[in-house]
């Protein structure tokens, strides 16, 4: 078939290489402008930008897609292209930029989207994190039908996957990423075959997904030490966790935790132990302990590093 693609990050560009080596014609890719990146603020291209001029595909980059918007221009002369390109649908990943009504009705097939989460669980931004936050047992990806709505376009497929104590957002991002490439190569072979069942999504048990703040990094150690674990994992890597210990200016930056089954004796936030296993601290209920950290400006280290050059004060 012929598939337009629009997407940005590496998640997305997992489905572009899945759709490339399953042999569908891609005549053109949509994705964000460059953006400043490191100490010297270089351009630096997308995820999908790379892995579409590796393959020789035209690459359009617009700002905005609404025709009566702020880049009305490039929206034009985007819509141009689309038409030229005449796909049969377009795949849509983790594009970043609203999808106006004429973008949907352009392809004959219409526009889908990889969502990585069992929709109507964790519309939105953010759903990757927010299911590990949520203490989910399962999370996946959806395969959906786009309309205007946020995510609430009827499903094509799902399929699911464990979430366990050892996932981070960044290493169940991963897994997702090939899970959702799959999984779209699989609904396109559907479209072809004329095997579509779309499905719609029920209202019971939708859920939103809200953007990450980099104001929810810093710990509140009056909450349960589970709820701060699973807050890390679902933090890594970013915003990231942060916690403020004693003796320090800046908070410290949390990689690895695990909530304790023992109970603290003590106010929320005191340090109860610091040595090579770990820094336990108390919090609104049981212990959270500190296994890998960051100040401000180092290193990643393991506690036993960390402790080495820091001692909380008596």
């Amino acid at each position: 078939m012929r598939v337009v693609f629009a997407g940005t990050p590496e998640f997305a560009q997992r489905a572009l290489s899945a759709i490339l080596a399953a042999g569908h014609d891609v005549p053109l890719v949509l994705t964000q402008p460059d953006r400043p990146s490191g100490r010297g603020l270089k351009l630096i291209p997308s995820a999908v930008k790379q892995a579409a001029v590796a393959a020789g595909i035209p690459v359009l980059q617009p700002p905005g897609l609404r025709l009566d918007g702020k880049y009305a221009e490039a929206a034009a002369v985007a819509r141009e292209a689309l038409s030229d390109a005449a796909p049969d649908l377009i795949v849509v990943a983790a594009y970043g930029l609203i999808l106006p009504d004429w973008f949907l009705k352009l392809p004959a097939h219409g526009c889908f989207n990889i969502h990585a989460s069992l929709l109507p669980r964790w519309r939105g931004a953010a759903p990757i994190q927010r299911a590990i936050e949520a203490g989910d047992a399962v999370t996946g990806v959806t395969i959906m039908q786009v309309n205007q709505g946020l995510d609430t376009g009827d499903m094509l497929l799902k399929r699911s996957l464990p979430i366990t104590q050892a996932h981070t957002a960044a290493s169940l991002h991963d897994e997702l990423a090939v899970m959702g490439a799959q999984a779209v190569v699989a609904v396109i072979a559907d479209c072809a075959a004329g095997r579509l069942q779309p499905c719609p999504q029920p209202e019971q048990g939708a859920t939103y997904a809200r953007k990450l703040e980099k104001s929810e990094a810093l710990l509140d150690l009056a909450q349960p030490a589970v709820v701060l674990a699973r807050r890390v994992r679902a933090f890594n890597p970013v915003p990231g966790a942060v916690v403020r210990l004693p003796g320090l200016d800046a908070p410290v930056k949390v990689w690895v935790a695990q909530a304790m089954a023992q109970r603290a004796h003590a106010q929320a936030g005191e340090v109860l132990s610091a040595g090579p296993q770990g820094i336990d601290l108390a919090t609104g209920d049981g212990v959270l302990r500190l296994l890998e950290l960051q100040k401000a400006g180092g290193r990643r280290q393991p506690v036993a590093a960390f402790v080495q050059g820091w001692r909380p004060a008596h």
